[in-house]
């Protein structure tokens, strides 16, 4: 993946509205959702989610599609996979690595 293309992706989720848009179609896999469905689900008003999801559209993390006469929005997984895989590339310099989450115990 070019670092252009990540950089762009990043920037995308670096928002909360579009992450949280982004985790939703997440949720909702291949069967997407529109966006009235996703306005009801996170309380966005319609015209700011139109914006947010031009920029994930934008970005490539978003896929559109007309069914009818809704849109429809789903994760583009593929793009998704192929960012977490540029960001872990060459993780722990090729060592196993423990990807389990480590609970912190206070001091």
């Amino acid at each position: 993946m070019e670092e252009t293309k990540v950089i762009q992706s990043l920037a995308a989720l670096a928002q909360p509205v579009r992450l949280r848009v982004f985790r939703a179609l997440v949720v909702a896999g291949p069967s997407g959702l529109t966006p009235t469905q996703l306005g009801e689900q996170l309380g966005v008003a319609g015209t700011t989610l139109s914006f947010h999801l031009k920029e994930l559209l934008h970005a490539g993390l978003v896929n559109q599609e007309r069914e009818g006469r809704n849109l429809i929005y789903r994760a583009a997984f593929e793009h998704m996979n192929a960012l977490l895989g540029h960001l872990t590339e060459h993780c722990c310099q090729g060592a196993p690595c423990d990807t389990q989450p480590r609970s912190c115990t206070p001091c």
